[in-house]
């Protein structure tokens, strides 16, 4: 199929089974379904460069969504009042997508709609989900990804909602501050409660429990500037049996901050202003007044649109951006058949001016024997030994079947 004066993309169209070779059956296929696209068959022996409008067959569904697909490509083109369309026209694919945010691909960019609201909302979806490319390349959502941000917004919405529990915000919009302070200091004060009760059970365990002397000594060596790696592994305080743990003075250096935050955000909403040191019970009672707020926190749903935030997943919520993009979607859908057309109106433009010359080269050989053109499969004139013929084809090599 190549090498010949004919558009190859039409040949390949022909082709139907793309093995490069363009047979009987698939020939009379492809004049069979343009014959039936076509309200006077005979058109096809003209090999015209345009395909008028009025020639399509619109006497069916399908003939009817082809002419309405071939108007659509002609307005995007620019030239809405055109009676035909040529094949360059049909093919430019590109430009007769770009022309239309809307074009039955299933995806709603943010310039399908002139509302702002909307507009942002569709950018919000795909800041969440990320989105989806279209025909021309813009950046949309799916009507499946809408559906999949207004699931995680309802969810976001229901798990924040409960946070308005008093069980569960023991301190109110505080309660996220002193979980906090609790959770970045749960293993050291574990692992320091466990050596008080270690220190209680044999006196003989005291010095190892403290960290050896070399150790300290390693540091003391040094020019004393102490930094929180040096000292982040020792205990939070010294080690004493059933002594409570002090958060303020007396504490491991690389842990001071932490522990003051401690008491700042939790221990003096929950267990009192006075108390500067902490009790392995109260240390207890303590993560008992946070554990729902912590089981909760664990349990976070909608994440996917968290960075929103509560405030704006509740506007939109509350807002007819969903209804909004559910009548973009429709709209859209009901673009499809006519875009899907688009392929079969280039297919009938190409068949149009094609066909002709197809036909009246290897079927009926009109061109060979015609005084005034030469055959697509003529090659030119070959001149030897001081004559002439036109009857030159051109060979590749060997047919190996």
């Amino acid at each position: 199929m190549k090498g010949l004066e004919l558009d190859e993309k039409t040949l390949a169209l022909i082709d139907s089974d793309n093995d490069g070779r363009i047979r009987v059956a698939e020939l009379l296929a492809a004049v069979a379904w343009a014959a039936a696209h076509l309200k006077d068959p005979a058109v096809l022996l003209q090999g015209a460069e345009e395909l008028p409008l009025a020639a399509i067959n619109d006497s069916n569904a399908e003939g009817r969504i082809l002419l309405a697909s071939a108007r659509q490509i002609l307005a995007n083109l620019g030239r809405k009042d055109a009676s035909a369309l040529d094949v360059a026209g049909a093919a430019d694919t590109a430009k007769i997508f770009a022309a239309s945010p809307l074009n039955g691909d299933g995806v709603i960019p943010p310039e399908a709609t002139e509302d702002p609201a909307v507009q942002a909302l569709i950018k919000d979806i795909v800041d969440c989900l990320g989105g989806t490319p279209d025909r021309t390349g813009s950046i949309g959502v799916t009507a499946a990804q809408v559906d999949t941000f207004f699931a995680e917004l309802e969810a976001f919405a229901g798990w924040t909602a409960k946070s308005t529990n008093s069980e569960i915000a023991v301190l109110g919009a505080a309660t996220n501050a002193a979980s906090a302070a609790v959770q970045a200091v749960r293993a050291k004060v574990d692992d320091y409660f466990a050596r008080t009760r270690l220190a209680a059970f044999d006196a003989r365990a005291m010095a190892a429990l403290n960290r050896s002397e070399t150790e300290y000594l390693a540091i003391a060596a040094k020019d004393m500037t102490i930094t929180a790696a040096e000292v982040s592994g020792f205990p939070l305080a010294r080690i004493e049996a059933g002594r409570p743990l002090p958060l303020a003075e007396g504490v491991n250096p690389a842990w001071a901050g932490a522990l003051a935050r401690l008491q700042a955000d939790a221990v003096a909403p929950l267990l009192g202003a006075t108390v500067t040191t902490l009790t392995e019970a109260q240390w207890t009672a303590l993560n008992a007044k946070l554990a729902p707020f912590e089981t909760w926190l664990a349990g976070k749903a909608g994440a996917k649109v968290e960075k929103l935030g509560a405030e704006r997943v509740q506007q939109i919520l509350l807002g007819n951006g969903r209804a909004a993009l559910a009548a973009l979607v429709a709209r859209d859908q009901a673009l499809e058949p006519e875009f899907k057309a688009v392929n079969d109106v280039e297919r009938l433009v190409r068949y149009h001016r094609d066909l002709r010359a197809l036909l009246h080269n290897f079927v009926n050989f009109a061109d060979l024997y015609s005084r005034d053109r030469l055959a697509v499969f003529q090659a030119g004139t070959l001149y030897l030994d001081s004559r002439s013929t036109e009857l030159c084809i051109r060979v590749d090599g060997p047919n190996p079947r």
